[in-house]
C-alpha cells in the first residue's frame, strides 16, 4: 500500500507543479490572462509524459507489489481449488 500512496502523491505533486508552470507561462504570454480549462489540460498532458520518465522507479515498485499480491492470491485460489477437488 505504501508504494501506491507514494506514487499517487508524487503524481499529484507533479501535476500541481506542471499546472503552476503552465499558468505562469500562459500569464506571461497572454498579458496576465489564462484560460483555466486549457491550463489544466496542458498540465495533465505534461505531467503524464513527465511521470513516465521521472517516476519510473516508483511505478516499477508499485507494479512489483501488485504482481506479488496477485501471485499470492492466485496461489491461494489454486490451493483452495485443489482442496475442494480432493473432497
Amino acid at each position: 500500500m505504501k508504494e501506491f500512496v507514494v506514487y499517487t502523491a508524487l503524481r499529484v505533486v507533479l501535476f500541481l507543479a506542471s499546472l503552476g508552470v503552465v499558468i505562469g507561462v500562459m500569464a506571461l504570454l497572454f498579458d496576465g490572462r489564462f484560460h483555466l480549462f486549457w491550463a489544466v489540460v496542458l498540465a495533465f498532458l505534461i505531467s503524464g509524459v513527465a511521470s513516465y520518465f521521472i517516476l519510473d522507479r516508483q511505478r516499477e515498485a508499485f507494479a512489483r507489489r501488485v504482481e506479488s499480491r496477485a501471485a499470492r492470491a492466485s496461489a491461494a485460489f489454486e490451493e483452495r481449488k485443489a482442496r475442494e477437488d480432493e473432497d
